[in-house]
């Protein structure tokens, strides 16, 4: 994988069984089950996952770039003005942290390192 490539996307969804089926009849997409909260899909074109939520969808995507070093990259995106609005943590498959961008646009940064 290459550093700050867009490498996945994030959906938030209220009902993941109703989202999955929805995707799966329309467009072919595939799924894994990560839990009860988290479903990832591929086949898509951009691989990426839907989280499930209680609270109201406003803006339900979030783009997730990929690099293999987070510190490095958590300091450079504060360096030049973003705000940490998730700090690092730990998933299934790696770490990532959020951030805002100078626009108020939330991102995330993972890394399976």
């Amino acid at each position: 994988m290459k550093n700050t490539l867009i490498n996945y996307v994030e959906f938030k969804a209220h009902d993941l069984a109703s989202i999955k089926t929805f995707y799966y009849q329309t467009f072919g997409w595939i799924f894994t089950d990560y839990g009860s909260t988290y479903v990832a899909f591929s086949e898509s074109g951009l691989e990426g996952g839907f989280e499930k939520t209680e609270d109201p969808i406003i803006n339900g995507a979030l783009v997730v770039l990929y690099h293999e070093n987070l510190e490095d990259i958590q300091n450079q995106v504060i360096e030049a003005g973003g705000k940490i609005s998730k700090d690092i943590f730990s998933f299934p498959g790696g770490r990532r942290f959020h951030f805002l961008d100078p626009a108020g646009n939330e991102l995330a940064i993972w890394s399976d390192k």
